[in-house]
Formats: C-alpha cells, structure tokens, sequence
C-alpha cells in the first residue's frame, strides 16, 4: 500500500534520525570535552551521565519509539510485532531515565547538594513517573489478551495523548536543566557572557527542541497514519488472497486479518457486508 507525500516523509523522517543522532554527538562532546567525562565514582562525572542518558533515552529514543507505527516498512508486520518493538523502545526509554536518577541523586547525596528544590527537578521526575505509569498501562490495556476490544478503543485517545504529552514535557524539561547547568556551571567567564561552552550547549538545545517538532509533525499527520488492513504489493499467493487487477497491476490483500486491531475487524466486515455494483452483497 503506498503511502501518501512518501518523499516528504522520507526526508522529514532523515532529519528527525539525523538531528537525533547529532544530539547525541553534541551532548557526549559537551561532557566528554567541556566536562568532566563520564565515571561513576559520586563527582560530577557520575553526574553527567544524567545528560547523556536523558538525550539518548528520554528523547531520542522514546521520540523513534512514538514513530514506529508510522514507517510504512513495518506496515506488512503483524500489529502484535509492533506493539512488542513500541513497548520494548519505550522500556528502554524508562531505563536510561531511571539511571540518569540514580545519577542525579547519588551526586546530589555524595556532594551535600539539597534534591528536589528546583522546577526542573520537579517537573522531571514527574515526566518519569507518568512515563512509567503510561508505560504500564499500555502494557495492561494492549497486550493482555483478556481486555476487550471495546476498552482498548475508548483508551487509545487518552494514550495518544499523554503519550504526546509527556514527550514535550520531557523536551521542555531538559532544555529547562541544560539552562539550569550551564548558569550553575559556568563561572569565569559566565554564562551571560557567551563562553565557548554556552554557545555549543545553546545549539544542543535548539537541536532538541528541533528534533522534537519533527517527531510530533510526523506523528500527527494524517496521511501517514499506519492503515487498518495492510495491502500487500507482493506476487499473489495460490489460495486464500484476494486479487483485483487495475491497470494492468495487481494487488493483493492479505489473506490473514490482525485480529489484535479492532478497526481492522470493524472496516474489513463493513467492506464484507457492502453490496457491489450488482445489487449482491461479497462473499470475499
């Protein structure tokens, strides 16, 4: 099945991967070069691990979580396959956010520094636990078999949502704690004054924030919403299949229906029951 605007997301979906793969070359080279390094010994070099982890797994890595569904290379996959991949992403996601905590924290503790004083902080660990809290309810909703289909469908707006919704609040959080450092941070010279390392963290936030405009584009467009029933543009098969030839081309439909998508049910009867232009209801 093609896509619609497929070039447009194709360079629009090279660019989200590409400002996010730069990001996370800026944030290594920011406490690699301009920072301690990175160890976990309770000094600031255990402490830049929460930068480094939060861009690479609360950003990045969540953002190409969100857009799974959205590759149409994926669109011949069962749903049940992608939902496995989206929730797996989104748990290592979690796991990279967890130990920029841990990180946080045990630096905080180590150096007598008071935790949890600041809006950033505030706000962080919020996005943490509503991440973990959506996390275990998509679990429960999408991938226990026993819930019906009825109540997966009432919940995926609200999981939609939120989901959109934390990941702008984590974008807003971190560029709120990049400002946060590098005022803290910067001494002589100090921020206000444009040193080298301000200017180089300055573009690292607007990479961030562009990297997170791209993946909501993407993601709320129509257009390229993964289809309800994948149409498959393979050889057709000897039974089973469906065929139709429309100039000169011939398409087929996949024969097993993804029963794990009530939408896919719901469009697949309707399109059953519809009478064809004879006046007979299909068979197919």
């Amino acid at each position: 099945m093609a896509m619609k605007n497929y070039r447009q997301f194709l360079f629009l979906l090279v660019a989200v991967v590409s400002v996010g793969f730069v990001s996370i070359v800026f944030v290594l080279q920011w406490v690699l070069y301009f920072k301690e390094g990175l160890a976990w010994d309770g000094g600031l070099a255990e402490f830049n691990w929460h930068p480094v982890l939060i861009v690479t797994g609360f950003i990045f890595i969540q953002g190409i979580a969100i857009l799974v569904y959205r590759l149409p290379w994926t669109w011949k996959c069962s749903k049940l396959m992608m939902k496995f991949i989206h929730a797996g992403l989104n748990i290592l996601a979690f796991a990279f956010a967890a130990i920029s905590l841990v990180a946080v924290f045990d630096f905080h503790n180590a150096a007598s520094i008071p935790n949890m004083y600041s809006l950033h902080s505030w706000l962080g660990l919020t996005a943490v636990i509503l991440y973990g809290l959506q996390i275990a309810l998509g679990l429960c909703v999408y991938l226990v078999p026993i819930i019906p289909e009825s109540m997966r469908a009432v919940f995926m707006p609200v999981h939609v949502y939120s989901g959109l919704l934390i990941f702008t609040s984590v974008i807003a959080t971190a560029l709120m704690g990049i400002t946060e450092k590098l005022i803290f941070g910067l001494k002589n010279p100090k921020y206000k004054d444009s040193p080298p390392e301000a200017t180089f963290v300055n573009f690292l936030g607007v990479l961030i924030m562009v990297f997170g405009a791209l993946v909501i584009w993407i993601v709320t467009c129509p257009a390229w919403k993964r289809p309800n029933e994948q149409l498959l543009s393979s050889q057709p098969t000897s039974g089973g299949d469906a065929t139709r030839t429309m100039g000169g081309t011939v398409l087929s439909i996949c024969s097993t229906t993804d029963w794990n998508d009530p939408e896919a049910n719901c469009d697949t009867r309707k399109r059953n029951n519809k009478p064809d232009q004879s006046g007979q209801r299909s068979t197919v």
